[in-house]
């Protein structure tokens, strides 16, 4: 892998942009949030300059309705904090502003300019990786350090025009994700790119340009010096977006997949192993019906899914060895766990939800024996799932999916922590101690 020759420092001439007008474009005040539009209006209202930018401007023109809204400023950080009470900075890398409106967050973010027009240390670079991005310019500078042209679109409130300066318009039309730039500089500056590029073209059914994509394999590995929680946050956009099945068939043809999930991916590329494919496809074909139909999703189940197979493995080895079922589970979810955060560091709700599941499906074979205390735990209900998960990918439990579907019906708060039912009988409380000169308390 080659790392590109850092940018000679010298001003980026001034392109103008194609403005298209209003009656030309599909985007109406109608489509944004209120809570968005107040956001560009104070801004306005208030001298500075502000548009809708990103994938609220990109979905609008694909006819989808916005995840969410950001907008864009000459405004400073501080500026913005100043017109709204309800305002909160983040970030040290991108210095960002967050105007909640109940739970509705809009973000909020300063023109940034090339890091070398500043002395001030407001930018830095290392081996061309972008380690802190707060230089500040105008609209002819943030437009190239956008990632692609679909989402570089710029929806001026002034005029409610869009603002163009890459063709991403055109490339929304022709169906295609373009980076804006050198793929190899803008990959090198921040690999998560590829993972993004991955994300989008799978989202919105887009082409990845062939220069962006031809990229990818050589870049690939900058994955491994990303920080394994932001790798965290990327792999909840991928895969509980509602089109995890072709994201995962995606991230595998590219090769990207073993630097989120490794242990997994090992065992993928091994020919004989059909089912752990079958069962990794039907987790998420089961997560995008969730998601479609409303339902609540959530990262520890999936995660479960996904290292299954690696827990599975050492399991079997650790049963070999003489340890118990259950003390093996537990035993290789240790230490499937471990080794799964140092590449997507994750929350531990997340990881004692999977080892929680895990140890379940051990308890879950045992019917007719303490069953009521199985259905109380409160992980039941995602256990019982999982083991539906694994009948339908082909393993032999349904006579265990109806027994358990039989009890859930016998016993309707299965699943409900704190429960006050005739089978949990409440602990004794300990007598208050007597007081020792007999007096009462009315006394």
């Amino acid at each position: 892998m080659t790392v590109p020759d850092k940018p000679k420092k010298v001003a980026r001439l001034k392109i103008k942009p194609t403005i298209i007008p209003r009656d030309q474009h599909t985007i109406s005040r109608a489509f944004i949030s209120e809570n968005a539009l107040k956001v560009l209006y104070r801004l306005k209202n208030a001298g500075y300059k502000s548009y809708l930018v990103g994938g609220g401007v990109r979905d609008i023109l694909l006819g989808r309705e916005p995840k969410d809204f950001d907008v864009v400023t000459d405004a400073k950080p501080e500026q913005i904090r100043e017109l709204f009470r309800n305002c909160r900075l983040i970030g040290r890398r991108f210095r960002l502003a967050h105007v909640r409106f109940g739970d509705e967050i809009i973000e909020v973010s300063t023109f940034r300019a090339p890091h070398h027009v500043s002395d001030q240390g407001a930018g830095h670079v290392e081996d061309g990786r972008i380690i802190r991005d707060n230089v500040y310019g105008d609209i002819d500078d943030d437009v190239w350090r956008r990632d692609f042209t679909i989402n570089a679109l710029f929806y001026n409130i002034e005029d409610f025009s869009i603002v163009d300066y890459v063709g991403g318009v055109k490339d929304l039309e022709a169906g295609q994700l373009k980076l804006i730039g050198d793929p190899a500089q803008r990959y090198t500056e921040d690999p998560v790119r590829m993972l993004r590029a991955v994300r989008f073209s799978s989202k919105l059914g887009l082409r990845i340009h062939p220069e962006a994509e031809q990229a990818i394999s050589q870049y690939a590995a900058l994955l491994e010096e990303i920080p394994a929680a932001r790798l965290f946050e990327e792999m909840l956009k991928l895969f509980m977006g509602g089109c995890a099945i072709q994201t995962f068939e995606s991230l595998r043809h590219y090769d990207l997949f073993k630097y989120l999930f490794p242990q997994t991916d090992k065992l993928l590329d091994t020919p004989e192993q059909d089912y752990p494919h079958t069962f990794i496809m039907q987790a998420l074909k089961n997560t995008d019906q969730r998601l479609d139909e409303g339902s609540s999703v959530t990262p520890g189940f999936l995660l479960a899914a996904i290292l299954w197979e690696p827990m599975r493995v050492i399991a079997d080895e650790h049963i070999a060895n003489g340890l118990s079922e259950i003390e093996a589970v537990q035993l290789a979810g240790d230490t499937v766990i471990s080794r799964q955060i140092s590449s997507t560091a994750m929350p531990r709700r997340f990881t004692h939800m999977a080892r929680d599941i895990w140890s379940l499906q051990i308890r879950l074979k045992r019917t007719r024996k303490r069953s009521i205390r199985v259905l109380m735990h409160p992980k039941f209900r995602a256990a019982f799932d999982f083991l539906l998960l694994r009948t339908q990918a082909g393993e032999p439990f349904q006579d265990l999916v109806d027994y358990w579907t039989k009890e859930q019906l016998e016993e309707p708060f299965a699943g409900k922590e704190k429960i006050k039912s005739g089978y949990h009988k409440p602990r004794s409380r300990r007598r208050p101690r007597k007081n020792r000169n007999n007096n009462s308390a009315d006394s």
